[in-house]
């Protein structure tokens, strides 16, 4: 796909650079989502921030109740520079106002849990678009957030540890819900008027760091 209008940016990179740029923009999706609530380790939001960056997956909404969200750079490996990162941080509890603008936008909110009887990765309704959550390390959502979800979904396990560290279960659910996407009929990945300003704010956040040095 030409995008004549980012030529004069396009120009400033190198031709393999531009290519590489266009390609992955392609494959960005704001078909599903990831909702952190409340990580406070900084490895495993980096984590999960990665693999969305690795799928596809174009939007990361952080809420911050009681843990600040800390980006751990040898972890993200800089994902952060190519993933949106939304962020709710101005009440005590901010995740009602994630959720309500969530699907404002159209979004059915689906809560991870190990506990919960419900969706796999692999029957997961996919016809609409998804907010994926996962709570804190060792609690998981709130209560609250767990009631408000439309559907709920768990990842299914065969030993004797009751879950997977969060950052497993995103790339998990990630993978099996990507490929289920490229196989299906749905027009799931961005439209060109998307993929454009994308691109737009990737080149020019590339040639703002290329001059900072």
């Amino acid at each position: 796909m030409a995008f004549s209008s980012l030529e004069p940016l396009m120009s400033q990179v190198t031709v393999e650079r531009a290519e590489r740029f266009k390609q992955v923009v392609a494959q960005r999706t704001r078909h599903i989502t990831v909702v952190l609530e409340d990580i406070y380790q900084p490895h495993n939001a980096s984590a999960v921030i990665r693999s969305c960056d690795c799928f596809g997956i174009q939007d990361v909404h952080i809420i911050e109740n009681q843990n600040k969200y800390r980006i751990n750079p040898q972890v993200a490996l800089g994902s952060t520079n190519w993933v949106d990162i939304h962020q709710y941080a101005e009440k005590k509890n901010n995740s009602p106002k994630c959720l309500d603008a969530l699907r404002a936008q159209g979004f059915t909110i689906v809560a991870t849990s190990p506990h919960s009887d419900a969706y796999s990765p692999e029957d997961l309704p996919l016809e609409k678009p998804l907010a994926i959550l996962l709570g804190t390390e060792k609690d998981g959502l709130q209560e609250e957030t767990m009631s408000a979800a439309d559907l709920h979904l768990k990842v299914p396990m065969y030993g004797f540890t009751e879950s997977f560290n969060i950052s497993v279960s995103a790339a998990l659910i990630l993978q099996r819900l990507r490929t289920r996407l490229e196989h299906s009929d749905l027009d799931f990945k961005l439209g060109r008027t998307e993929q454009e300003a994308l691109l737009r704010k990737w080149l020019e956040r590339h040639l703002d760091r290329k001059r900072s040095k």
